[in-house]
């Protein structure tokens, strides 16, 4: 029902697998990635790791990182097209998910604009999804940044707490 999309006001937090949603999202995207001839390399965590938010909202940011990165990769025709996505751990005990591509990269000029409502790097872009991205990541006491890649493209990240600080695994 389209009353139950307007309902939500804040995250629905929950304990989920992280591993598990960054597949979820990979799989839905496959099929985009590949029409593009893009190459996908993860790295996850080495164990199931769960971590604490609303899964349908971080799929959703990483979802749209993953076709941005598609996106940004789509005029290049001198080397593989390349997606990297890997989940570490932060000495602080948050997630941490790094969505890298060899793209064009990130106009030094704008870089940090690209997170303001309504600015866009896209011809037919609206400006909304990485302002939305990094309010929805924010929300869940988590940080969302970019930065160029050397030589090639675009490395984001962003993190989110998990569970329990304190579990050694």
């Amino acid at each position: 029902r389209s009353s139950d999309l307007v309902k939500k006001a804040g995250p629905e937090v929950a304990k989920f697998d992280l591993n598990a949603a960054i597949e979820e999202v990979l799989a839905l995207a496959r099929s985009e990635l590949m029409r593009r001839q893009v190459s996908i390399r993860t790295t996850l965590l080495p164990e199931q790791q769960l971590v604490l938010g609303d899964r349908v909202q971080l799929q959703q940011v990483l979802l749209n990182l993953i076709l941005n990165a598609n996106d940004a990769m789509s005029s290049i025709t001198d080397r593989t097209r390349m997606l990297e996505i890997r989940g570490q751990i932060t000495a602080s005990g948050d997630a941490l998910v790094l969505v890298e591509d060899n793209g064009t990269g990130l106009d030094p000029k704008t870089a940090e604009r690209i997170f303001e409502p309504f600015f866009t790097t896209k011809p037919t872009g609206m400006g909304m999804g990485l302002a939305i991205c990094r309010s929805i990541i924010e929300a869940h006491g988590g940080r969302l940044w970019a930065s160029p890649r050397s030589p090639h493209g675009t490395l984001f990240q962003f993190t989110v707490p998990t569970a329990d600080h304190n579990s050694d695994g």
